[in-house]
């Protein structure tokens, strides 16, 4: 078995792997930290790295110390307090002869907590790790953007990372025996020939056919040692082609409520919502496409920056956004070749009798075709017309359909956590 040990410095004289093995091992106060920091944090800067601080008893180390030694005979004076196996109490005063740790002390030395810094690439891993998109399958093949190579025999030509090592020694032997053969049988007669010229009697011997004999032979032999033991003939290569494969792409549906019940607030937290889901996506998935929907009384396709940042406004009815989805699905994402999602964002508002359209909507044309549907109502208040008909959904659909409530923005990084947890296959 080989080793390899990567010796390379790493920028500032900083060691990765100790890096690694720091965040591993106090995952849970940084996930604790990353937790608090996407609460508070603004839309804009979602992105950036964290300062993280751990409390200086967390990350005390075990420490060996060399012991009395010897046999000692200890005579321990009774008590009236404790008894064999009681744990002692630590004292809570601020007594003994050291300086404190992690505050002040009759010295007037103390120790911080210690801090450190994430960069956005492992803010983002402890943001997001532990979580998926539920149900992703492969779907048929539609194109031959994702292939796998796969062996399909030997080729005489190709690369050198390539090469069959076993079957190019094969042939190098085989090759080696062919050429070999005729050579060691023209040997073997001439070895014969100069034996039986050599047995003959002096008189009768014939001294230049001796001498040819011997030169035929040490040219022979020569022969057989210029035989390469391995030549560019020889050299055989695993041939691999192109296989394509189901493809796992998925498309998700962002729709978001931007009528006139939502105030600013509603729409910061949905916006918030919607870019935690956003970074998301286009961290884990590289095959995944997002159809961003506004709706009020009308719904309209839109792209990434008017999705965010445009202040229309109006009356509310949910379901023009779940018919223009259900179009477009049918149009340009066939349920047979996409793994379909919808997020959805409101407040619970709707106009008369429309959550019962919405509820049909769901019912009859979408769920059938999705892989998961989540919808987020922003309000402190009781819910409306508009969740009770989703839980009707909720019902008939219990792995793909989720509803949670966010009441402020600190319910925001919890609720995306539940909605989209791992599962843990059965």
């Amino acid at each position: 078995m080989s080793y390899f040990i990567d010796r390379r410095p790493n920028a500032r004289h900083k060691s990765a792997v100790n890096r690694q093995r720091f965040l591993d091992r106090y995952r849970t106060h940084i996930k604790r930290s990353v937790e608090e920091a996407v609460n508070r944090r603004s839309i804009t800067d979602m992105e950036r790295g964290e300062k993280v601080s751990i409390p200086a008893r967390d990350i005390s180390e075990p420490v060996f110390q060399h012991g009395p030694g010897g046999e000692r005979t200890i005579v321990s004076p009774g008590n009236r307090e404790f008894v064999e196996g009681d744990r002692l109490r630590r004292p809570s005063g601020g007594g003994g002869g050291g300086a404190g740790e992690g505050g002040a002390s009759d010295q007037g030395e103390g120790m911080d907590e210690f801090a450190f810094s994430l960069t956005r690439e492992e803010f983002l891993e402890f943001v997001f790790d532990g979580l998926e998109l539920p149900h992703l399958e492969r779907k048929q093949l539609v194109d031959l953007e994702e292939v796998k190579p796969v062996r399909a025999g030997i080729s005489k030509d190709g690369v050198p990372s390539r090469i069959n090592i076993v079957r190019s020694m094969r042939e190098a032997q085989a090759r080696r025996i062919a050429m070999r053969a005729p050579i060691r049988r023209a040997l073997r007669e001439a070895i014969e020939a100069l034996e039986t010229e050599e047995r003959k009697d002096p008189v009768l011997r014939n001294p230049s056919r001796v001498t040819e004999l011997r030169a035929e032979i040490e040219r022979l032999e020569k022969r057989l040692e210029s035989v390469p033991f391995i030549d560019t003939y020889d050299l055989r290569y695993n041939h691999l082609v192109n296989q394509p494969q189901p493809s796992n792409k998925a498309v998700m549906f962002c729709i978001m409520d931007v009528s006139g019940s939502m105030t600013q607030s509603h729409k910061d937290i949905a916006k918030r919502f919607f870019l935690l889901l956003y970074l998301f996506l286009e961290r884990n998935y590289e095959k995944v496409e997002l159809v961003f929907v506004r709706h009020h009384t009308a719904a309209k396709e839109v792209d990434e920056e008017e999705f965010f940042y445009s202040r229309e406004t109006g009356g509310t009815i949910v379901s023009s956004a779940l018919t223009l989805v259900d179009e477009i699905i049918t149009k340009r994402y066939p349920a047979a070749q996409w793994n379909l999602y919808v997020a959805q964002a409101s407040d619970g508002d709707n106009w008369d009798d429309d959550s019962t359209t919405c509820r049909q909507l769901l019912v009859k044309s979408l769920m059938p075709r999705l892989q998961y549907y989540t919808y987020v109502e922003i309000t402190p208040h009781a819910h409306q017309a508009l969740w009770e008909e989703y839980e009707s959904v909720q019902d008939d659909f219990p792995e793909r359909f989720a509803m949670r409530q966010i009441v402020e923005a600190g319910d925001i990084y919890p609720v995306f956590r539940e909605l989209f947890r791992r599962r843990t296959e059965a």
